[in-house]
C-alpha cells in the first residue's frame, strides 16, 4: 500500500469550518480561534479484537461507530462539533480497500455535523488501532461538566437503555428476533445526541454525561465528581419491550452495563426541565425522567428503586478499560 496515495484517497476535497485556515498538507492544521467560545477535545482508540471484531462489524461501521463514540463525549460537553483527527495502526493484512472503508464511515457520519478531518498519522503493525481525537467549540463557560448535579435536580436519559448490548448479543448469538436489524444498527451505527444537547446551550447549568460505559458507570461517576446521590427508578427506564422479554438479570445486564449506547445521562434543576422537554421534541429526541438527585455529600452513592419500593445501591459496572 502507498502511504500518499492512501492519504491523497482521504482527504476532503473542501472545508466546511470557517476557522480552520490549513488542513491536510502540512505538518500541523491551523485554526483559527472563535471569538466568546471555548474549544472543547476529547479522544478514543479502538483496538481490533478488543472494541470490535470483523465477525459483528464491516470496515464502514468501525468508523462509523469510532466517530461516534467522539461525537458522543463533545455531545456530553454540550458543543458544536467541528474537526477530528485519525492516528491509524494498519497490519499487512488489511488492503486499501479496507481501509478506505473505515474512512468513509467516518467521514458520512463527519458530514451530519459539518466536522473536517484535518490531520492524522499512519503508521504499520500486527492489528488495526484507531485513535480518533475531536474538536469542538462551546459558548464560553458553558461546558457542561459531570460536577453540575445539584440537590433536587431531575435526572433524565435520552433514548433507549441496552439496545446496543442486545444488538451485540443478537449478532454475537447469530440470533434471529423480533426488530433485529433495528438492535444490530444500534450497535454498529450509534446517533450521538449532538443536536440535543446543542438545543440546551441557553441553559446556565447543567450536568451531562454520556453512556458509553453503561449507565451503572456513568451515574456513578456523576455522584462522585458532585458529592450527590443520584436516586434512580428502574421502573422508570426507557427499555424496548423486545428486551424486557427477557429475565431480570439479563435486562439488567444489558441495561445497566452493557454501554455503548452513547445516549446522554444529564440533571437539571426542576425549573429547566421543560426546556429539556422543548429541546427533545425539536431535535425528535425521546428523553425521559428517571429520578432525582439527592444531598449526600459525605456518602456519593447511586440509589437504584425497584418497582416494589425497594431501594439497592448500584455499585459501578460496565466495561472496564484497564
Amino acid at each position: 500500500m502507498d502511504e500518499f496515495s492512501f492519504i491523497d484517497s482521504i482527504t476532503q476535497k473542501y472545508y466546511r469550518q470557517s476557522s480552520l485556515i490549513k488542513g491536510i498538507g502540512d505538518d500541523a492544521a491551523v485554526v483559527r480561534p472563535v471569538n466568546g467560545f471555548d474549544m472543547i477535545t476529547a479522544s478514543d482508540t479502538m483496538v481490533e479484537g478488543i472494541h470490535f471484531r470483523l465477525t459483528t462489524m464491516n470496515p464502514y461501521h468501525i468508523g462509523y461507530r469510532i466517530l461516534g463514540a467522539n461525537l458522543s463525549d463533545l455531545a456530553a460537553m454540550g458543543c458544536d462539533p467541528a474537526y477530528y483527527m485519525v492516528s491509524i495502526v494498519i497490519p499487512k493484512n488489511w488492503s486499501q480497500k479496507q481501509l478506505e472503508e473505515v474512512y468513509s464511515g467516518m467521514h458520512d457520519h463527519a458530514r451530519q455535523y459539518q466536522m473536517d478531518l484535518i490531520g492524522g498519522d499512519t503508521v504499520s503493525g500486527n492489528e488495526l488501532v484507531i485513535t480518533v481525537t475531536v474538536y469542538g467549540y462551546v459558548p464560553k463557560n458553558r461546558s457542561r461538566y459531570r460536577s453540575y448535579a445539584y440537590e433536587g435536580d431531575y435526572i433524565f436519559v435520552t433514548g433507549h437503555l441496552g439496545d446496543s448490548a442486545y444488538g451485540l448479543h443478537l449478532l454475537l448469538e447469530q440470533k434471529k428476533a423480533e426488530n433485529r436489524d433495528y438492535f444490530i444498527r444500534r450497535h454498529q451505527m450509534p446517533n450521538p445526541r449532538v443536536h440535543f444537547a446543542q438545543e440546551l446551550q441557553s441553559l446556565k447549568r447543567l450536568c451531562l454525561n454520556d453512556v458509553s460505559d453503561g449507565i451503572a458507570s456513568e451515574a456513578n461517576e456523576i455522584a462522585q465528581a458532585s458529592r450527590i446521590s443520584l436516586e434512580l427508578n428502574y421502573s422508570a427506564f426507557p427499555i424496548r419491550p423486545e428486551i424486557k422479554q427477557y429475565s431480570l438479570e439479563d435486562q439488567k445486564k444489558w441495561v445497566l452495563s452493557g454501554g455503548e449506547d452513547f445516549e446522554l445521562l444529564g440533571t437539571v434543576a426542576k425549573e429547566d426541565w421543560v426546556k429539556v422537554q422543548a429541546a427533545a421534541d425539536k431535535t425528535n429526541t425521546k428523553v425521559t425522567n428517571i429520578g432525582v438527585v439527592k444531598e449526600s455529600r459525605n456518602n456519593p452513592q447511586v440509589l437504584l428503586i425497584q418497582s416494589n419500593g425497594q431501594k439497592e445501591k448500584l455499585k459501578r459496572s460496565g466495561y472496564v478499560h484497564l
